[in-house]
């Protein structure tokens, strides 16, 4: 029987792939209060979203199932991180970096997240729970902040672009 129901699962994936082919062109805007914003294609989106995607499988070694957040501001990381995380059958966690520190902390360990990306200006706000996070093993910084408030944690600190390099803009 024919009907208007589309015959293929929607899947993130799909969305991402279909946006990288029909919206490619399409700017993705971050502002960070400097004079010029930061523009990138929805089809660099997609490709730097698949980098990803395979530097937390690779080198983080996560796996399907598994657990990611974000402590992150609206802005093209996070859109990458949007698309990368569910689309390798991961769970996008996103931080609510406006709860206060004992909520963020219970949440984080009921949901054992293994991995946290966060913005670099949002370190003096997790620097401080990472004591607290005993599932927490890796943190992915992305763009300026002070690490220094990382040093002696018993965290793998990655850099954003640093993962990313290299690797493939493909991922199954």
């Amino acid at each position: 029987m024919l009907s208007t129901m589309q015959d293929v699962p929607l899947l993130v994936t799909r969305i991402l792939r279909h946006g990288m082919t029909i919206h490619g062109k399409s700017q993705v805007t971050t502002w960070t209060g400097e004079a010029e914003p930061h523009r990138r294609s929805f089809a660099e989106i997609g490709n730097r979203a698949t980098r990803l995607a395979g530097a937390l499988r690779d080198e983080l070694g996560v796996q399907q199932d598994e657990r990611v957040a974000t402590l992150m501001w609206n802005n093209a990381e996070h859109v990458e991180a949007y698309f990368a995380i569910p689309s390798m059958g991961a769970v996008l966690h996103t931080l609510n970096l406006r709860l206060p520190p004992e909520q963020l902390v219970f949440i984080v360990n009921h949901a054992a997240d293994r991995v946290v990306l966060v913005n670099g200006t949002l370190l003096p706000l997790l620097a401080p729970l990472l004591p607290h996070l005993p599932t927490v093993e890796h943190v992915v910084v992305s763009g300026i902040g002070d690490r220094s408030a990382l040093e002696g944690l018993n965290v793998r600190v990655h850099e954003y672009e640093e993962l990313l390099e290299g690797r493939s803009d493909s991922y199954d």
